[in-house]
């Protein structure tokens, strides 16, 4: 009795199996790759490390909580070290912005640009604590699957003026297109349009602002590796290259996940997969509300993304960790990829060199980079085998004739993933890079829920779910399944564990190189991990 098994090892998945393990529960961690991670997996090629997806860490103490709850410390698995600047903005016209730091380094930075926009910018950050205040504080590990959990908040989503979007925010306060490009750019991060995603997410600004930007050494890869460790330690059983294809139920209630060599038993089932697909393709139609068969049928999506991998013979000393490479458009641009879903011959990008923080991500004298490209997703009907190489190389060329000149030149590794891999690697319905847009009516109660519309004892985590998309959100929806499953052993070291959220604290710094998950995650070659994408 009391068997768990959590669907799908990315972030919000191993959360959960950590806090399912930590009230009891004998858990099974089921995951198609051959590595923990989901879309943090990571690509090894000839001394270079390449994380697949996220890279940016933002509430850290969202990641020392789940060591906590077994009375261990974050600091003995992994070295998490804060990044500055946190983003360096590249605009068109050669001008850049340094975006992180204290308060007063961002306001120089900012009366440089537009010496008026200064007490704009404080004035935006006062909002943004404010939306930070309840959005995140109060509400981003609360449950939302009751209608009237939604009309109690009715009150403090009117006072904050939910119905703007980020951009309308953004431009009561700024007057610099330069800078309101820069303040507005968060949604993007978590799959939004700034001009169609609610000023709630622009808490995502004032948690940037109390937590800092920090970075794991060793690459995100390396994090996945740490809590692979802890869940090792604490007897949770992993179970790769695992695809599952139902779910069976009795009495409204999830019995086993069938997967091709089987069954597994189940007494609660927590599913970190895109909800879109859970939805359409594992739970049979007589098992879901009709709330969820609607969100199944009418949620939009967020866009897709194409992933340039590279790694260089030359070091490119002036590229700061993040970078965000900005085109001569913007509204028109994200106009383009969210609403008219058409690929632009112009893009906006974000380039991350973690060797400008950790040299060892790459051999020695080189660089390691990916360039992120937010394009339309999978309804576009781009064909992506035509002219993924095209877009490749326009990328490489623009940036070679800005912020990195030569890099044609020192090109040795370089491979790409398109929203078609998205597709097919993460089951991510029409290759949507974050599952559904963060839009007001996609958001808290109108969100897919938390708690299955339909199952009983089906949980949802991730992107798709309440509160959203990016780290400290998939990993909040983990704290939110927590709250709705029954302990079955009372935990005191649990129990104090999840107060950390009001806690600001620096974190420790103690890497650890010892870091294995299990034999069958790390068995695959170099070139066999990340299968499916394409390589030159």
């Amino acid at each position: 009795m009391n068997k768990a098994v959590v669907i799908g090892a990315g972030f919000g998945g191993i959360a959960s199996a950590l806090r399912m393990k930590a009230k009891g529960y004998d858990v099974t961690l089921v995951d198609r790759q051959n590595e923990l991670g989901g879309r943090a997996r990571v690509f090894r090629r000839n001394g270079f490390v390449f994380d697949a997806g996220p890279t940016v860490i933002t509430a850290p103490f969202l990641f020392e909580e789940l060591f906590e709850l077994f009375g261990k410390k974050i600091e003995d698995y992994i070295d998490i070290v804060p990044v500055e600047p946190w983003y360096k903005f590249a605009y068109p016209d050669g001008d850049t912005f340094n975006y992180g730091g204290t308060l007063e380094d961002t306001l120089e930075e900012i009366r440089r640009i537009c010496p008026e926009d200064e007490n704009g910018y404080l004035e935006l950050l006062k909002e943004s604590e404010a939306i930070f205040d309840i959005g995140f504080s109060q509400l981003a590990d609360k449950p939302f699957h009751t209608l009237s959990s939604m009309v109690s908040q009715i009150p403090n989503l009117a006072k904050l003026r939910c119905y703007r979007n980020v951009w309308q925010l953004v431009c009561e306060h700024l007057k610099s297109e330069k800078l309101r490009q820069a303040f507005s750019i968060q949604p993007l991060l978590v799959g939004g349009n700034p001009f169609d995603t609610t000023c709630i997410y622009n808490l995502i600004h004032f948690l940037e602002r109390k937590w800092a930007i920090h970075f794991a050494m060793g690459g995100t890869g390396a994090l996945v590796q740490a809590l692979g460790k802890l869940m090792e330690e604490e007897g949770i059983n992993i179970q790769l290259n695992t695809t599952i294809t139902g779910i069976e139920t009795e009495n409204k209630k999830a019995t086993k996940v069938h997967c091709e060599s089987g069954a597994i038993d189940c007494d609660t089932l927590v599913s970190n997969i895109d909800p879109k697909y859970l939805y359409s393709k594992l739970i049979k139609k007589e098992d879901q509300k009709l709330s969820a068969r609607i969100k199944t049928k009418h949620a939009k999506l967020s866009m897709g993304l194409y992933v340039l991998y590279f790694g260089t013979t030359k070091k490119f000393e002036d590229i700061a960790h993040h970078t965000i490479w900005l085109g001569k458009r913007y509204e028109p641009l994200l106009d383009d990829i969210f609403n008219k879903k058409v690929l632009a011959d112009d893009f906006s990008l974000y380039l991350h060199r973690p060797t400008a923080t950790d040299p060892s991500m790459a051999p020695e004298g080189c660089d390691s980079f990916y360039v992120l490209s937010p394009v339309p997703n999978l309804s576009s009907e781009t064909q992506w085998e035509d002219i993924r190489e095209e877009y490749a190389e326009k990328i490489i060329k623009a940036l070679e004739s800005s912020i990195m000149p030569g890099l044609s030149d020192c090109i040795v590794e370089q491979f790409d993933m398109t929203p078609k891999e998205f597709s097919e690697e993460y089951l991510s319905v029409e290759g949507a890079g974050f599952s559904i847009a963060p839009t007001l009516t996609q958001s808290a109660w109108f969100r897919f829920h938390n708690k299955s519309e339909g199952i009983e004892n089906l949980y949802l985590c991730g992107a798709g779910t309440h509160p959203g998309a990016g780290l400290p959100g998939v990993l909040s929806s983990a704290k939110v399944v927590e709250s709705l499953i029954p302990s079955v052993v009372p935990n005191k070291t649990h129990e104090t564990a999840s107060t950390k959220a009001q806690e600001v604290k620096p974190v420790s710094v103690a890497h650890s190189t010892n870091c294995n998950v299990t034999q069958s995650s790390l068995s695959a070659s170099p070139e066999l991990q990340g299968g499916g994408v394409n390589a030159k």
